[in-house]
């Protein structure tokens, strides 16, 4: 092969690597708002294999969420992902505080088991929540997520969650209650009380699909005002596009309003 065939291969790699940076969309990250975040094991594979681990990741993930200044609301470990559902005081403590978890957690556990490479299923994923609306859905998407996959006849029967403090079952010095938690009792016992009865409730259709679907693609989940607030903010699409062709109006313009408006 030619030096000029083998420029043009390099130029060509490069091309295609440039292209994928470009089209990696940086995660909607808004300060002093709920976040829904999902860090999943690659091809689906174990991320706790023992106790240890589960404790093991608790531990660095408790220290880097206070060292980022990143509040958290709720969470499950399972065996092959992470659910959270926090609040960071600027954009940068979400992405940080998961580095550094990685960053301890992926070397312990293949030291520990024998084996190299990536842990992780690519990028974390993230959801921006609308407190007044889905914060509480949410955390029970989030510690009934156990008994949806069979891993659990009861909330309470599992352990790597936070079911445990928002019932008064067992103290969890991770989380930081949100104030729509508090508001629903005047006394521990009964915010403790109101919340396990509201947790057990059959959940509203659609409510799941939603929360999933949010997170999975990166979207805000609220209604159309606080998406339509969060485009103005940020100047930039936070919500799936209509289908079709946008309306036109009368002088030729798009109805469609501007994310900078």
């Amino acid at each position: 092969m030619g030096s000029e065939s083998i420029l043009t291969g390099l130029e060509s790699s490069i091309f295609t690597d440039i292209l994928i940076l470009m089209a990696r969309t940086a995660r909607l990250v808004i300060p002093n708002m709920p976040h829904h975040i999902i860090q999943s094991g690659n091809d689906r594979q174990s991320i706790f294999r023992d106790d240890a681990d589960y404790l093991a990741f608790q531990a660095w993930l408790k220290d880097a969420a206070r060292q980022f200044r990143v509040a958290l609301h709720a969470y499950v470990l399972l065996p092959n992902q992470v659910h959270l559902l926090a609040t960071p005081v600027d954009e940068t403590g979400l992405a940080r505080m998961m580095q550094w978890v990685g960053r301890y957690y992926v070397p312990y556990f293949n030291q520990k088991y024998s084996r190299s490479g990536t842990l992780w299923q690519g990028r974390f994923k993230t959801s921006v929540i609308e407190s007044e609306q889905y914060f509480l859905p949410c955390s029970r998407y989030i510690e009934m997520k156990p008994v949806r996959t069979g891993l659990a006849a009861n909330p309470a029967d599992y352990r790597w969650s936070s079911f445990a403090h928002h019932v008064g079952d067992r103290p969890d010095s991770m989380i930081t209650d949100h104030p729509l938690y508090w508001g629903m009792g005047n006394t521990p016992f009964e915010r403790e009380a109101a919340y396990k009865a509201w947790i057990l409730q059959p959940v509203p259709d659609g409510e799941l699909d939603a929360l999933s679907s949010a997170v999975a693609k990166g979207w805000a989940l609220g209604s159309d005002e606080f998406k339509i607030a969060l485009e103005r903010r940020t100047s930039r699409r936070v919500r799936p596009g209509k289908k079709g062709r946008p309306r036109k109006q009368a002088d030729g313009q798009s109805a469609e309003p501007s994310l900078g408006g």
